[in-house]
């Protein structure tokens, strides 16, 4: 697919999430913003063997979002490649519906692991890329990690195990927007020099000036593999990223826009 149809789809996944929360009362529209181009570029572009129509593909690569909380992105992502039709955004967070406020591997198709429970999705995502190399499995291993989530001390046993095992075929994306939901990282808990951290921790680190622009995440996601090194792809982001009043803004985190916000987000974002 080219950049502009990238960027179209880009587009629509922000007013899904908008449409979502807003139609739910409820959810995380800040930081669901803030990987809308990561997630985009993997689902259309990147990842092999992935396939509406056969999403348990043994041969597929997987993604698991560690950040479970983004899920409007992620389901706004599988909704335009077809793995569901946007009537199951009605029943968002809603008890029985498919689109639950953290995915669900059991409820919604494309779904490859159950999070939200913070660093447990880059736990699962180094076994399932581990299992991949006991097997042969040609697969790759996608995982999204947030800010936050960094202060959970998972994310750092998790990673040690990935440079133990030498897993290259693991590539975590770190959601650098450098906040989380009580404030900044840097008045909460700061993260220090997080690339030298992940660096120590042995990853093959790429830093990508701008994590909303669709060439620098598509050029990162496709760069070559480091032999015996898992990936951590370092990806500085604007929280509410496309929606000016929720851009920067730390209150977003985990507020939904009411309906004169969803509105004005909206038409922002008709292009």
């Amino acid at each position: 697919m080219d950049l502009v149809k990238l960027q179209d789809v880009c587009r629509q996944v922000r007013r899904d999430i908008i449409i979502m929360t807003n139609k739910a009362g409820a959810g995380h529209p800040g930081g669901s913003l803030s990987i809308v181009e990561t997630l985009v570029s993997l689902y259309f572009d990147v990842m092999q063997g992935i396939d509406p129509k056969n999403d348990k593909n043994p041969d597929r690569d997987r993604f698991v979002l560690s950040k479970g909380h983004a899920a409007p992105a992620l389901y706004g992502t599988l909704c335009e490649r077809g793995y569901f039709g946007r009537e199951e955004f009605d029943g968002f967070r809603q008890l029985h519906g498919i689109l639950q406020g953290h995915p669900d591997t059991k409820k919604c198709p494309g779904i490859d692991a159950s999070t939200g429970s913070l660093g447990q999705g880059i736990s699962i995502a180094v076994g399932m890329a581990l299992g991949a190399k006991h097997t042969g499995n040609k697969a790759h291993v996608y995982t999204i990690i947030g800010d936050g989530e960094s202060d959970e001390g998972m994310v750092w046993e998790a990673s040690m195990a990935a440079a133990h095992y030498k897993l290259d075929n693991l590539t975590v994306i770190l959601d650098h927007n450098g906040m989380q939901i009580d404030g900044t990282n840097d008045q909460v808990m700061s993260l220090g020099d997080v690339k030298a951290k992940f660096a120590a921790f042995g990853y093959d680190i790429i830093e990508v000036a701008d994590g909303n622009d669709l060439t620098q995440v598509l050029e990162a996601l496709h760069a070559p593999a480091c032999p015996g090194k898992p990936r951590m792809i370092l990806l500085q982001t604007l929280k509410g990223k496309g929606v000016s009043f929720m851009e920067g803004q730390v209150g977003w985190h985990g507020k939904a826009p009411n309906d004169e916000q969803a509105a004005q987000a909206l038409k922002e974002l008709e292009g």
